[in-house]
Parts: C-alpha cells; sequence; structure tokens
C-alpha cells in the first residue's frame, strides 16, 4: 500500500514534546528480543543521530532566528526521540554484544540496499564495503568467545553467516582512495536517493560508537581491535557521504533528511515482530511526519518551492527490511574479495602498480602485519582453542580463507600476480 507522508495531516509540534516518563521506556530483553529488533535499534539511533547534527550544523549557517527558533524546536524532539530510542537497550548487554548487533546491522542492512539500489557505483559502493563490515563482524565474534565465552550465532540468531571476508588489515586505503562519484537528485530513483542517506547515518553511527566506546573494553587486545576497526568505518563514512548530492541547498537537504527519516521509522514499524516496539515505531512515524511538514514550510518560505521540487512523487519506495541475506554475501564475497579502491574505482589488487597509493599506505601502516589487531585476535583465538570461531552455513567460498587454523592476512593486501 502506498504512503505519502506529505499528504497526511501533521500534528503541532508543540503537542509532539514528551515527558521523561515517555523518553525512559522499558528495555528489551536480550535473551528474548529478534536478532532484527536490536539492530532496528541501533539504525534508528544512528539516524537520529545524523539528524540533530545536521540541523546542528544547519543553525550554524544562518543568522535567522527565527529559522533556528524552529530547527531549535525539531531538534529537541530529535534529541528525545533519540534519547528514548537508546533507553530500549538494555543493562546487561555490555560493549561487545552490542558490538555484534552494529556489526549485523552492517551487514545485512548494506546487502538489502546493495540488491535494491538502480544505480551501479553505489551498489558497487555497498558491496565494497559489505565484505569489510562482514569480516568485522567475524574478528568481533571470535573477541566474544575468546574473552567471554559466547558464541555471536546467538546474539545474531544464525541469520547472518560469521567467517571471514575481505581480511581487516586488507581494508586500509590512501586517504584519496575512499572518495568516490555522487549521485544527482534530480536523476537518481527514490529508493537510491534514500539509501545514500540511510546508509550513511548507519556507518556514521557506527564510526562514532567505537570512537568513543572502543577504548573502554577491558583489556588491550580488544582497544586496539577497536581502534583499527573505528579507522575503516571512518574510511566507510567517507566513502558513503560522497555519494550524496552535494548540490541540494540547506532547505532541500532538511526536508531530504526528515522525508527519510519518515521513511525509515514506517519501514520499521512494518517490518517489527515485537508489539511493543512496533507501538514506539508507529508514535514517533507521527512525530517524524510534523517534523517534515515543518521542513516543508521553511522551504516554501525561505526558497519559495513545494516539496515536490524535491521529492517529485513523495510516495514511500520500497521499504526497508532486516532479514538474512547469506546467499547474497557469499556471492559478492567469492567475486570480489580481492578488490580494493583506487581512486573512484574498485579494481582487482593484482592490478596495481607496486608505487600505487594503496600500497604506499599499507607499507606506513602495517609495518608489522602480524601485530595487526584483527590478526592478532584470530591467532589468540587459535592458540586458544585451536581452531578460529566460526558460524558457517557452508564452507567459506573463497579457498585462501577456508582454514580454519591459520588467518589469512596477504588476501586483497599482497599481489599474487
Amino acid at each position: 500500500m502506498k504512503f505519502n507522508p506529505f499528504l497526511e495531516k501533521p500534528k503541532k509540534l508543540e503537542s509532539i514534546i514528551m515527558s521523561w516518563k515517555d523518553i525512559a521506556v522499558k528495555p528489551y530483553d536480550k535473551n528474548e528480543v529478534s536478532p532484527y529488533t536490536r539492530t532496528r535499534c541501533i539504525l534508528m539511533n544512528g539516524t537520529e543521530y545524523e539528524a540533530v547534527w545536521f540541523s546542528h550544523n544547519f543553525q550554524r549557517h544562518t543568522g535567522d532566528n527565527d529559522l533556528r527558533r524552529t530547527l531549535a524546536m525539531v531538534r529537541r524532539s530529535e534529541q528525545q526521540q533519540q534519547k528514548l530510542i537508546s533507553s530500549l537497550k538494555p543493562l546487561d548487554e555490555n560493549l561487545l554484544e552490542t558490538t555484534i548487533g552494529y556489526e549485523q546491522l552492517a551487514v545485512d542492512l548494506t546487502a538489502y540496499l546493495a540488491q535494491n539500489v538502480k544505480i551501479k557505483f553505489v551498489k558497487d559502493a555497498l558491496d565494497f564495503a559489505l565484505l569489510e563490515d562482514f569480516d568485522h563482524l567475524y574478528r568481533y565474534s571470535n573477541l566474544l568467545e575468546s574473552d567471554m565465552g559466547a558464541k555471536a550465532e546467538d546474539y545474531v540468531g544464525k541469520y547472518t553467516e560469521i567467517t571471514p571476508g575481505r581480511p581487516t588489515i586488507s581494508h586500509h586505503r590512501h586517504p584519496y582512495d575512499s572518495v568516490r562519484q555522487c549521485i544527482t537528485n534530480a536523476k537518481a530513483d527514490p529508493f537510491t536517493k534514500c539509501a545514500v542517506s540511510i546508509i550513511t547515518a548507519a556507518e556514521q553511527q557506527t564510526m562514532n560508537y567505537y570512537m568513543n566506546l572502543g577504548q573502554f573494553y577491558k583489556n588491550q587486545k580488544g582497544r586496539n581491535l577497536y581502534t583499527e576497526i573505528g579507522m575503516v568505518e571512518e574510511q566507510h563514512v567517507t566513502q558513503y557521504g560522497s555519494l550524496i548530492d552535494p548540490n541540494a541547498t540547506w532547505f532541500e537537504m532538511c526536508l531530504m533528511h526528515e522525508y527519510v527519516e519518515c521513511y525509515l521509522y514506517y519501514s520499521m514499524m512494518c517490518d517489527e515482530s515485537d508489539k511493543r516496539i512496533k507501538g514506539i515505531w508507529e508514535m514517533i512515524v507521527g512525530q517524524e511526519i510534523a517534523h517534515l511538514h515543518a521542513a516543508v514550510e521553511n522551504l516554501r518560505k525561505y526558497e519559495k518551492k513545494d516539496w515536490q521540487e524535491v521529492i517529485p512523487d513523495g510516495n514511500f519506495p520500497e521499504l526497508i527490511k532486516l532479514q538474512s541475506n547469506i546467499e547474497y554475501v557469499r556471492k559478492v564475497l567469492k567475486n570480489t574479495v580481492s578488490n580494493t579502491a583506487k581512486r573512484e574505482e574498485y579494481v582487482d589488487i593484482n592490478t596495481l602498480d607496486d608505487n600505487d597509493n594503496f600500497f604506499k599506505y599499507q607499507n606506513k601502516v602495517n609495518k608489522n602485519p602480524e601485530g595487526e589487531a584483527g590478526h592478532s585476535v584470530i591467532v589468540d583465538h587459535i592458540n586458544q582453542f585451536g581452531e578460529d570461531y566460526r558460524f558457517e552455513t557452508k564452507p567459506n567460498p573463497v579457498k585462501e580463507l577456508e582454514s580454519r587454523t591459520q588467518d589469512n592476512f596477504t588476501l586483497g593486501r599482497v599481489k599474487t600476480k
């Protein structure tokens, strides 16, 4: 059924302010809730973080205090939503358990978007980073069993495989090679326009989580892993952020932000299996419609434009679904594991010149590859248990990654031809 939030009657902004009781809701039970309910909470937390910081930056680029007051009003509501969603996380879900949720979200959200976007260079970007987040899940899962004796397959519900992807050591590229071609909003299909904003916010949330909380991990081995993977997430945020059309005005960007939030909350509401949390998503859809209509009014007032000039068809595109993507990930892994980035392109590592930026950067950051954090975590697990930790439906589709007793730290990093 089609849904157009621009045609809905909005609530008054004053009426959607919540009390402390409204915000401090009961957390979910980590042992009972669906893994995808956990990942939906992570996704929407990141979406709210992006909304709040966009609004702060918008405020800092205008001197009109009437506009700044409207932005502040909407931003306060967004902050309340973010606090509500954060309160759903239970006290007994620790840093590393939450991290497993972050990486499951990264894998299954990226895979879903990659299978549905219409622009090839956007799909290529999603497929490329997919294999890296997939490998991060594997590294963190080995740390989880080594340090806590827990199996990550219980947290991901066996919906997502846990096996090596493109090795994390191979992810570190020169900053010039993280910048991509941008889409043009006037030419892009609605789903792809939403997708580039959604994945940017999701990866940004992961980057911030690792950047701010990684150093609170209980041992140096884990701290080092969060540092390393946090740096890769920065590359991903640069990549995905560069896909977004940079030519939109502040008011057009604001409208797009609010539209994407409406679209995401509506998608989460339709996809949610937990009745109580489904009700929370439904409530926030109503709040976001009010935010969207405030953005519409600002667009009209300050730029004399109607919403149709920014989003011609307000009907939501295909809704986002968080679901298992095992076969798709296996296909991408088998076909592109040796790829790296060279400026805007993705190329097989074996096609690079020996003096390419990739090798120069690798020689700076990985002078001692045997001591790299992601590799060390796997070696430590093998020494402790005799083999690495995996949850596979069948052997890894890449021959070089099949071994359970030896971690590969050259694939995608060292030329073999």
